[in-house]
């Protein structure tokens, strides 16, 4: 059997997957992830006039995304019958968290729950991850319940892609995960686990969860706008990094309509691998995909494309490829991250050595491009890059003991 034969997805020639299930909106929806004009919209479908609107949205911005209010009578500028009128037709509800892991090393994992298709009669769950820092704190967000992709390496691509998610779910994450931490004005933040120094948990946005962010452009692209607006929640376009796996057509939409940093899971210097890789490549393959990211709006020098690179032992980690590497980003405002492989239950791939990573990471450091290799984070919690899915909370003991055992190693 040869290298690329043991990498095959397990149907041949399959590129993306469909959605199997519909998303139905609760009879009495949150307002939560509707833009300002949403809003407005909203309260004039229960009398409030027009004069008054802009004024009505403003305030409810402020409680929404500056104070994380989740009860509409506590929103005290608001007149008290407007209070009442929306909570007779709205809520401000975000994701139920149903469970929480916290890693020997500080990651937070939640399995967050979302309305089910009733015809399915399940509910629908994501995955959302936060990776604290001495200094920052990063939010790791979904965008499907499961993955329109098959990337032969992660976790998720192994799950059936559900739906897509809302605009108001993708946000959601966001609040959910400042209730959890107390990241709000008065907020008391958690005593166990490792958070930041500063006035903020949540600084950085990557949405490197469950899912395809581009092919989930518009709600993606509503979420973040909403996630960096200043009078809300805040959080800096310059720290909110979208990672693709090459939707090559929405590329330069993200950048002209998002603005945000731009990561690219590339993983392959070669068609023939990456085909096996990501099996996206056979739509849109490097060629192409390069040229979007050489015309990626407002790359530069100081706005670089982050380029992922998954080690896989044997696989894609010769010093061959790394020189490969290097030649094939010329020319492009690039960095490189390159990414220990994160096993997971029933993975076949295996790690490079650090030895062989290292040799790898100097040919790169030494063009100008990488980043150091960071120690893979929230392994034990099935956190780390490529190892999300809404399973995990099904890991037998064992399993989760293993896992546990690998991250102290790690440490």
């Amino acid at each position: 059997m040869t290298l690329l034969e043991t990498h095959t997805p397990a149907i041949a020639g399959f590129v993306e997957k469909t959605p199997l299930e519909r998303y139905v909106a609760p009879k009495k929806p949150s307002l939560v992830g509707m833009s300002r004009s949403e809003l407005a919209d909203a309260l004039g479908s229960i009398g409030v006039p027009e004069r008054q609107r802009k004024m009505r949205v403003q305030q409810l911005w402020h409680w929404i995304y500056f104070r994380g209010f989740t009860d509409f009578d506590a929103m005290t500028s608001v007149s008290k019958e407007l209070r009442a009128t929306l909570s007779q037709h709205f809520t401000v509800d975000r994701p139920e968290v149903i469970a929480e892991q916290v890693s020997v090393d500080g990651t937070r994992k939640w399995l967050l729950r979302l309305p089910g298709d009733p015809d399915s009669g399940l509910p629908h769950d994501v995955e959302c991850v936060y990776i604290p820092d001495t200094e920052r704190g990063t939010l790791c967000v979904s965008s499907q319940v499961g993955c329109t992709l098959n990337c032969s390496f992660c976790h998720t691509g192994t799950q059936r892609l559900v739906r897509n998610l809302t605009a108001g779910e993708i946000v959601g994450q966001v609040l959910a995960a400042r209730d959890k931490l107390g990241d709000w004005p008065g907020g008391v933040r958690p005593t166990d686990g490792v958070v930041p120094t500063g006035d903020r948990c949540v600084t950085n946005i990557v949405m490197m969860g469950m899912g395809e962010p581009l092919y989930n452009f518009e709600a993606v692209r509503d979420a973040l706008l909403i996630v960096s607006d200043g009078d809300g929640i805040g959080i800096s376009k310059r720290r909110i990094t979208l990672s693709t796996s090459g939707v090559v057509p929405n590329i330069a939409r993200a950048g002209a309509e998002i603005g945000c940093m731009l990561a690219i899971s590339l993983h392959a210097v070669r068609d023939d691998l990456r085909n096996e890789l990501v099996p996206l490549n056979r739509k849109y393959p490097i060629k192409e995909l390069l040229e979007a990211c050489r015309n990626y709006p407002g790359a530069s020098n100081a706005k670089r494309i982050t380029f992922e690179y998954v080690m896989l032992k044997g696989v894609n980690d010769s010093i061959e490829e790394a020189k490969a590497l290097v030649r094939l980003l010329k020319g492009i405002h690039a960095k490189i991250n390159l990414i220990p492989f994160n096993p997971w239950p029933g993975s076949k791939d295996e790690c490079s050595d650090w030895e062989q990573i290292e040799k790898f990471s100097q040919v790169v450091f030494d063009a100008g491009y990488a980043s150091p290799v960071r120690t893979p984070r929230g392994r034990d919690i099935l956190a780390a890059c490529g190892q999300l899915k809404s399973e995990t909370e099904k890991l037998t003991a064992r399993e989760r003991m293993a896992l546990r055992a690998m991250a102290m190693t790690d440490e």
